[in-house]
């Protein structure tokens, strides 16, 4: 096989190299049908057998309780962003029919591109009141970045919100909320309404099956995209606690707004994922992948990799920094362990970091068009190996270049 290179992209991302071989043995006979995962029937008992299989490995490596329903779907988080809002309305108006619109608040934590967006969509929607519950950009210094996380005393809840929205991860700006409890940078859930049914809503698509997700039995709703951690691009597994599975049409007739059929959570929950042609590809390969987690050891094991993957990254980064070559972008204590972001500081030398680093196998390294400079994305199949190439290329880029700083 010939050599393959070092994927640092933030999405679609690097997969186990031994999970695509696999791959393709199953493009050309999927479980001894004769035929390919790509032509065979969604409806088939060897694929609804092999859907079954992958959710179940789902509530194993994140311990989901019967209480959470597991759906596939297409359209990525951004159709999430709207799928999300129609739900939790249609819910909302069924638990609280006589209200108006105005009255109906979704509460908005905007910790980067990704929330901002969401929030965005919420807007253009309609048919509730916008709260954004805490806006990171005013603890930045230019108070336009989005560089840090929020301590607690930055959040404003509403009482009775629809729904309460957070990013995980914010994979453009490079931060994300940490899971420990004690951590300043950690998602507030203390200040949350004490009750069962949180209408809580976390998008973890960028850190989803790195680790463990903090009080997940508290959340409404989880989404994540597949192309990060679990699998190629296509699919989005959402888990939904059974509460938010409404009759939306029963909701429309009271005023909500219609749901399109395939965004209801019910009619995937009703009919098994299986309403119209999943993503059948990419649901085989994200199995693959989640035998493969599930036999290095799970959660625990990703966590522990990602802990020392990241903890060498930022110190190589700091390195940079002594050395007046690279700058991070975010405060010390709300960065990312997936996506790294920083700049390079001298004229010419961030096109040349990129170009060195191409020259040795490294790819997907340049930062998102929107905020630039250098985002490096250690999802789970990116090796700690790979991980100690890229410290090695770094700690030699700082030493051999020297900023003026007269």
């Amino acid at each position: 096989m010939e050599s393959r290179a070092i994927n640092f992209g933030a999405g679609p991302s690097a997969l186990p190299t031994s999970v695509l071989q696999e791959a393709t043995k199953g493009l050309l006979n999927f479980n001894g049908t004769g035929m390919g995962i790509a032509e065979i029937s969604h409806r088939s008992k060897e694929f609804t057998a092999y859907l079954q299989s992958v959710e179940q490995n789902i509530r194993k490596l994140l311990d989901i309780q019967p209480t959470h329903s597991i759906l596939f779907t297409q359209g990525g988080g951004s159709t999430q962003f709207s799928a999300v809002v129609l739900n939790m309305l249609a819910r909302h108006r069924l638990l609280h029919p006589q209200l108006t619109d105005e009255d109906r608040v979704l509460d908005y934590v905007v910790t980067g591109s990704w929330s901002k967006k969401a929030a965005e969509e919420a807007r253009r929607m309609g048919g509730s009141t916008v709260n954004i519950a805490a806006d990171s950009r005013k603890y930045s210094k230019d108070q336009k970045s989005f560089d840090n996380i929020p301590t607690a005393d930055a959040y404003s809840f509403s009482n009775d919100p629809a729904l309460i929205y957070y990013c995980a991860n914010e994979t453009v700006d490079g931060v994300e909320f940490s899971a420990e409890e004690n951590s300043p940078a950690s998602f507030p859930f203390q200040l949350l309404p004490r009750n069962a049914l949180l209408p809580l809503v976390g998008d973890y698509s960028s850190s989803f099956m790195s680790r463990p997700i903090p009080h997940l039995s508290d959340h409404a709703i989880i989404y994540a995209g597949a192309q990060k951690n679990v699998g190629p691009a296509g699919l989005t597994i959402l888990i939904v606690r059974n509460d938010c599975i409404v009759d939306v049409d029963a909701a429309a007739r009271l005023g909500a707004i219609p749901v399109p059929i395939c965004l209801s959570y019910k009619t995937l929950a009703d009919h098994n994922s299986l309403y119209n042609t999943p993503p059948v590809l990419s649901i085989y390969i994200t199995g693959l992948v989640l035998e493969y987690m599930l036999q290095l050891g799970g959660l625990d094991y990703y966590a522990g990799l990602t802990n020392r993957k990241s903890k060498k990254v930022y110190d190589v980064l700091k390195y940079g920094e002594n050395k007046g070559i690279f700058k991070g972008k975010v405060k010390e204590g709300s960065g990312s362990q997936m996506n790294i972001v920083f700049d390079v500081i001298g004229e010419g030398l961030l096109a040349k970091f990129i170009a060195g680093a191409e020259e040795r196998g490294m790819k997907g390294l340049k930062g998102h068009r929107s905020v630039g400079g250098v985002r490096v994305s250690i999802y789970n199949a990116v090796t700690e190996e790979e991980t100690d190439l890229l410290i090695s290329y770094m700690e030699q880029f700082a030493g051999q270049h020297k900023v003026n700083k007269e």
